[in-house]
């Protein structure tokens, strides 16, 4: 099977070329800020059974294809965990390697509340320091794009209002053969419909499994207990509510050094503000009418009624498995 390429400064999926996948290895992928971390998280309570963790999260289950650790490194401490895998990925699932003794767990979030997420994450995080790990981990000849630096962010930072503006209005990944696009500001609306709509059309493969941030925030044991049934965790109600009491938010935060991502990294200017109180609609403070008739415009031009019911309100809009 013909895989797209996503390559960016951040990112290159021909990195998983490197690793050889295991019966039973777990992949989850999300665009930016709709639950990766959270799931995470659920992930490692199932496989260890509780919420101790025999390293930091971001070393455990690591962002695979992330470009600022040498792939030799991520792939060694991969090879040598003995515990069932757990891996991240911000790649559609037409750029991975979809392999039938591997279970992908793919989750959504309304776009509007991931962009909010996004907007407050760039701001926390040191984009002088990704720089540098990136160009440490990755030979010159390596790069993807023209030669000579390449920025990590626009020359002049932009407000929200124009942010937002972009982020509604931008393109999708780059054509087939392009292969490279910097990273520019909180995304791109089109870029999120893209890989929900990549995983929507692959939902009723037997090792593919889609959850969503606001069936997360409804019923968590419930989630939970699915989730488990998915990667064939027998859970009880009664441990399912015990192990989701360390998934809540403060309880994370409160553990922000060894559950937030890239804590080994400092890309952070706090770890603690990566686990923000965010919560649902808070997009609404950025969109008037004139945006928010937009919004409904660009979105059905860009995907179906269907996965557009689902994006929005999880299996409560439109259940995947029906």
């Amino acid at each position: 099977m013909t895989r797209t390429l996503y390559r960016s400064l951040m990112s290159d999926n021909m990195r998983w070329d490197a690793l050889r996948l295991r019966e039973g290895d777990i992949i989850i992928s999300t665009p930016s800020k709709c639950g990766m971390t959270w799931t995470q998280r659920l992930v490692s309570l199932l496989v260890f059974d509780g919420p101790e963790l025999p390293g930091p999260l971001s070393t455990v289950s690591p962002w695979f294809d992330q470009t600022i650790r040498p792939l030799d490194e991520v792939v060694g401490v991969l090879e040598a965990q003995t515990h069932r895998r757990f891996m991240k990925t911000h790649t559609p699932l037409d750029g991975l390697i979809l392999d039938d003794r591997v279970t992908y767990i793919c989750v959504g979030r309304d776009p509007r509340d991931a962009a909010v997420s996004m907007l407050f994450q760039t701001a926390n995080m040191d984009r002088d320091r990704m720089r540098v790990l990136h160009d440490a981990a990755v030979p010159a000849h390596h790069r993807p794009g023209p030669p000579g630096p390449q920025p990590l962010r626009e020359p002049a930072e932009r407000g929200p209002v124009e942010e937002f503006r972009d982020w509604m209005e931008g393109p999708a990944h780059p054509p087939p053969g392009v292969g490279f696009a910097p990273p520019k500001g909180i995304g791109t609306l089109a870029n999120i419909l893209d890989q929900f709509g990549k995983t929507w059309e692959r939902r009723h493969m037997p090792n593919v499994a889609l959850f969503h941030y606001a069936d997360f925030q409804q019923d968590l044991v419930g989630e939970l207990i699915r989730l488990g049934a998915v990667l064939g965790f027998d859970v009880s109600y009664d441990r399912a509510a015990e192990l989701a009491r360390y998934a809540s938010l403060d309880e994370m935060r409160s553990r922000a050094a060894e559950v937030a991502p890239n804590t080994t990294d400092g890309i952070w200017h706090s770890n603690e503000s990566f686990f923000r109180s965010g919560g649902c609609g808070e997009w609404q403070q950025y969109f008037g009418f004139a945006e928010y008739r937009r919004y409904n415009d660009r979105i059905n031009q860009l995907a179906p009624p269907d996965l557009l019911a689902w994006a929005h309100e999880g299996r409560r809009g439109c259940d995947p498995d029906g």
